[in-house]
């Protein structure tokens, strides 16, 4: 397998939910950011944490990167996502403000 080149801020914040890090990653976050997750949309650093203590850090998740491409401000990565939630292949979109996320989309890989 090749290896893909995510283009930042994306890589890093990978890193940070591959290490489990939960104030990494509510701070990659933009203040007014969101995560939508197959639909149900959780915004602000209170609701994400609040997501992501059972689905997502708190499931100990792990992302690995199959493809990624980039899109003016737009992130798509494919990958296989393993946690104590949910595993399979899943398509993560992020939306870029500065060096912080506006936005995570999940959606089927």
């Amino acid at each position: 397998m090749t290896d893909i080149t995510v283009p930042e801020p994306v890589a890093s914040f990978i890193a940070t939910v591959n290490a489990h890090d939960e104030q990494g990653f509510l701070d990659a976050f933009a203040p007014d950011g969101f995560v939508d997750d197959w639909g149900r949309v959780f915004t602000g650093r209170d609701a994400i944490k609040g997501w992501s203590d059972g689905e997502f850090i708190g499931a100990t998740g792990v992302l690995t990167p199959e493809e990624a491409t980039q899109e003016g401000d737009e992130i798509t990565v494919v990958g296989d996502w393993r946690s104590t939630h949910a595993n399979g292949r899943s398509l993560f979109t992020f939306r870029v403000a500065g060096n912080r996320l506006a936005s995570m989309t999940i959606r089927e890989g």
